[in-house]
This record gives C-alpha cells, sequence and structure tokens, in this order.
C-alpha cells in the first residue's frame, strides 16, 4: 500500500471516531499510533497457513490493523481484524475451489461446453470481474433481467440462453454458500474460481454437478451464533441480486424509510448485495426504534469497501444491543459517522467497530463533547479493546467501555 493511500485511510478512520469536535481538550498524556507485530494482534497458529503468510509487520493508525497477506493466490490487504478473518477464509474456499477442479466431473463438465447455448460465460475463469455483481462484467445486467426472459415469449436460442443462466447463478450462491463466503465478494481470485467451477456444474449432468460441490469452510462456525444469519445465509443462496434488492427495499418500506432514502442506499454501489442484506436485516430487527433513516444516511456516504463494512458492522452491534443489553427506542446520527443508540431504560449506546482504540487529543476532545450532550449511563461498544489509557479517559467523561463486543454480539464477516 501506498504512503499517500494510508494517509487516506488513517484520515478516513479519523473522521469515522471524532466527526464534528466541539472545544475543552482536557490536559493529559496522550498515545501515539505505531506499527505492531502480527504475532501480538493475530491469533497464535493464524500468521501462516497452507497457503498464506501475514507479513511480520502491521500498520496501525490509531483505530484499525492493516494487514499485508502474501498468498499462492496474490497479495491482499486488509483493514480490520474481520477483513483479515474474510480474507483467509476466501483462501481456504479458493483452495477447495481448486482442488474441485482436479475433480474428473469438472473437466467432464467443461467437455460439453461446445454445445452449451450460454456463450457468454464461456471464459468466466479468464474474464474480467464486476466486483458488484460478482460476475463478468457485461454479464450483470442479463443476470438482473434473467427472470423475465424465461417468462417472456422468445426464441428457443434465447429461452435456453436464459435458463442457463438462472441455473449458473444459483449453482455460483450454492458453492458460496457452502464454503462460507460472499457470492458478491470484491476478491477477484475467488470470483474466478466460483465462476469457473459453477460453469462446469450448470453444464455438466445432474451427477457431475453434484460431485463438484465442495466442502463446507469455517465460515459458518464463525457466525452460527447470530440469530440473524441464518435468514441471511438463506436468502444469499436462494435470491438473486434483483430479488434481494426487492426483498431489502421492502423490508426498508415497512420500516417507514422515504423512496428516495431507500433507492439511494440500495444504489450506493460501495455495498455488495450482501452487505445491503445484513445491513437491511439488523435494522428491521430493531422493532419500533425510530431514526433507522438517520443510520441509512450516514451510510450513504460510505467511499469505500472499509467504510460500508464500518456501517454495515454498526448496524448488526444495534441490533446485538437491542437483543440482548435494552431495546433501542430511538437513533440519530452525530457528526458524518457517529451513531448513537437510546436504549428504553436510558442508557445511551455507541457501536464502534476497531480494532484498537488509544488515546488522542481527538479522541479525549470528541468523546468530552459526546458526553456533555447525553444525561444517565453511557456505554462505548468497541468491537476490539481501548489501551488503559483510554479506558482511564473514557471513564473520566462518563463512559463505560464495553470491549471485545463482537464477542457478545456475533458478526457476519461479510
Amino acid at each position: 500500500m501506498s504512503r499517500r493511500k494510508r494517509v487516506i485511510l488513517a484520515v478516513a478512520w479519523t473522521t469515522v471516531i471524532v466527526g464534528t469536535a466541539g472545544p475543552g481538550v482536557r490536559a493529559t498524556s496522550y498515545e501515539a499510533a505505531e506499527p505492531v507485530r502480527a504475532a501480538d494482534v493475530v491469533t497464535k497458529g493464524v500468521i501462516t497457513g497452507p497457503h498464506y503468510k501475514i507479513r511480520p509487520a502491521v500498520a496501525y493508525d490509531g483505530y484499525m490493523y492493516r494487514f499485508v497477506v502474501d498468498s499462492d493466490y496474490g497479495v491482499f490487504e486488509p483493514t480490520g481484524d474481520g477483513a483479515l478473518r474474510k480474507v483467509l477464509n476466501e483462501i481456504r474456499a479458493i483452495t477447495a475451489l481448486r482442488d474441485t477442479k482436479n475433480l474428473k466431473a469438472y473437466g467432464e463438465g467443461l467437455k460439453k461446453s461446445t454445445t452449451a447455448p450460454l456463450a457468454f460465460v464461456k471464459n468466466l475463469a479468464t474474464n474480467p470481474v464486476d466486483t458488484l455483481s460478482g460476475v463478468p462484467k457485461g454479464t450483470y445486467q442479463i443476470m438482473e433481467n434473467v427472470a423475465g426472459s424465461v417468462t417472456t415469449s422468445r426464441n428457443p436460442a434465447q429461452d435456453s440462453r436464459a435458463q442457463e443462466a438462472l441455473k449458473f447463478s444459483a449453482w455460483k450462491r450454492d458453492h458460496a454458500n457452502r464454503l462460507g463466503v460472499d457470492p458478491y465478494s470484491r476478491n477477484t481470485m475467488l470470483q474466478k474460481e466460483l465462476n469457473s467451477v459453477a460453469w462446469a456444474a450448470t453444464i455438466g449432468d445432474w451427477t457431475t454437478s453434484l460431485v463438484l460441490m465442495p466442502v463446507g469452510g469455517t465460515a459458518v462456525s464463525v457466525v452460527s451464533g447470530l440469530r440473524m444469519s441464518e435468514s441471511v445465509r438463506n436468502a444469499l443462496k436462494e435470491q438473486p441480486p434483483a430479488r434481494l434488492r426487492m426483498m431489502n427495499d421492502d423490508k426498508l418500506k415497512a420500516m417507514g424509510i422515504p423512496e428516495d432514502l431507500r433507492k439511494q442506499f440500495l444504489d450506493q454501489p460501495h455495498y455488495t448485495p450482501t452487505q445491503s442484506t445484513i445491513m437491511v436485516e439488523a435494522l428491521s430487527g430493531l422493532g419500533s426504534a425510530r431514526g433507522r433513516e438517520a443510520v441509512l444516511q450516514a451510510a450513504l456516504g460510505a467511499e469505500d469497501e472499509v467504510m460500508s463494512t464500518f456501517f454495515v458492522i454498526v448496524a448488526q452491534l444495534l441490533r446485538g444491543y437491542h437483543e440482548t443489553a435494552s431495546p433501542i427506542g430511538a437513533l440519530r446520527a452525530v457528526g458524518r459517522r457517529l451513531v448513537v443508540a437510546e436504549a428504553t431504560d436510558g442508557t445511551t449506546m455507541i457501536p464502534l467497530p476497531v480494532d484498537h482504540l488509544i488515546w488522542t487529543e481527538r479522541v479525549d476532545q470528541v468523546s468530552g463533547t459526546l458526553k456533555d450532550g447525553m444525561s444517565g449511563k453511557a456505554q462505548l461498544w468497541v468491537t476490539g479493546t481501548v489501551s488503559a489509557a483510554a479506558r482511564s479517559g473514557f471513564q473520566g467523561h462518563g463512559f463505560e467501555v464495553v470491549e471485545r463486543a463482537r464477542e457478545r454480539v456475533p458478526v457476519l464477516d461479510y
């Protein structure tokens, strides 16, 4: 990662945390962010795997860790421990898919491609991948509109083409589900392997297709404790992107979200269909909480994958708090990024997806400003940890810090 990009990311995360600062900085001892060692922040035994190795030096900006993973399938640079888990699981999935391609059934399936009517997927293994749709560029609109193609009177070649597209899409989602990965992941190597195996399953016979189904990965166990995980995983497996959008729009409408805001959010390019589905499902589980439009309005400001992931985790933390701690009565946004939840028991809760938070002048300033506008108990739910100085500083402002919140509320790493 270039120095310029590192600076941009650091500024972005500072904006996430501090929003709009106010006066009143206290004189205290502040901390400075310094690089850390992977061995100090990654679970033992995870640093090196059969097909990857995490580089020893890990960049740190005071909020998030930025890893570099060298693998047999390329170099990955995930920001955050959740993103790291996702990448490592995708590496396992790529390995499983490549092992599947060594099976005799894969070669037999590809032999049938010369007579297959769906010409546009014959080069799935090499074509560029549209990172939003997870299918080759030029194919996305066909996949989106394929249901209409099947039900509309067209010539036999077109009908067959649409039917094959439906089968390909379904096999790909099924493969991704079994491996515990996002079928719309931005990982282009994963997309290449998913497309290749799903295409062989599509044009092969039923027996061949079953043989090509991979064995599930480890991600399922990571999210099994989340109440909404099963409904989300089933939707991702069963529904194509166009149908997911319709379902999400219906749920947002039921929450009272205005049509223009629904459209803006569902059209926001930095959220994959999977992320949109997770976020909508999380918000729909907040009962009659007011102000959910404020969360979506803030989420529109996501400028990259790091920021979209931030808001998706925020939504999941909110639902987890609502279900396990106290029902949320109202939500509001502070600045451009922070979301504040007001629980029915009088507690104010702020969800903060960060790896490790240190005590800096800006964090001191903003936390003090935030607390000045609150009455009663206030909690900061952090997905990772905070330094001793930060804990003391937050307590001085009247905040209770809840560390490792994702262990209380399992979060989908999609």
